[in-house]
Parts: C-alpha cells; structure tokens; sequence
C-alpha cells in the first residue's frame, strides 16, 4: 500500500517562466506560490509554482526537460462554469473544446496556455 497522501503538485513544461507566471497570474487570476532560485551558470535553477486562490494543489512551471513545451493538462473546479466561461473569454482567451456534461460527466470547457498546455474548467459537484 502507498503511503502517499495526496497530489500536491503538477507540473507543466513552459517555454518562459517569466511569460508562464503573467499568463496565470494577470490573466486567470491565479497567485504564485513560490518562486525560487538556486545556484549559478549553467546549474541555476527556478522553481515556479501557482495556484487558484482558494486551490490547496498547485501547478509548477519548469523549463522542458526533454523535448518542446507543452502537451500536459490539468483540470481545475469552478462553482459557476458559466461565469467562469464568460470571464475568462472577456480577458481574450479562445475556449478551445467545451463538453456539455451528462451522466457522471460534468460539464467543462477547455484553454491552452501559451505553450499549448490543456487547462480544462468543470463544473464542481456535478458527480
């Protein structure tokens, strides 16, 4: 049995952390969790998370390490998918594939960020 607890953290490969944090932050309104730099030279390092304000998992975003930026997802929850919806097309941003729910399947509609990683937006407490 694993004595693992919970998924805390994903991890999206980005092309730019700088560009990755603005896109999270001043456009879906997300926060930085952490941001932190270690080392010098070719070993430097940073470490970027956010997260929605109310989230207790984050979502890191790491320079790729093998191969080109994006390609991962995540789905995150949301109490009103319908203003969400509306929200997050007025900051510009095309909903790239919505599903109408049904069944144990909520509702939800997809984003790419701009490295081409899904973020997909469900209904909660639809299950």
């Amino acid at each position: 049995m694993s004595t693992d607890t919970t998924i805390a953290v994903a991890m999206f490969a980005i092309a730019d952390q700088d560009d990755a944090v603005a896109f999270y932050t001043t456009t879906l309104g997300w926060e930085v969790r952490s941001d932190v730099s270690w080392g010098e030279g070719d070993t430097a390092g940073r470490w970027v998370e956010v997260a929605p304000p109310a989230s207790t998992a984050r979502l890191a975003l790491n320079p790729p390490m093998n191969g080109e930026p994006g390609g991962g997802s995540i789905g995150v929850e949301t109490d009103d998918l319908a203003a969400e919806k509306s929200r997050i097309q007025a900051a510009g941003i095309e909903i790239v594939n919505e599903m109408p729910g049904g069944g144990p399947v909520p509702a939800m509609f997809a984003i790419n960020d701009p490295d081409g990683n899904w973020i997909w937006v469900a209904q909660a407490g639809a299950m």
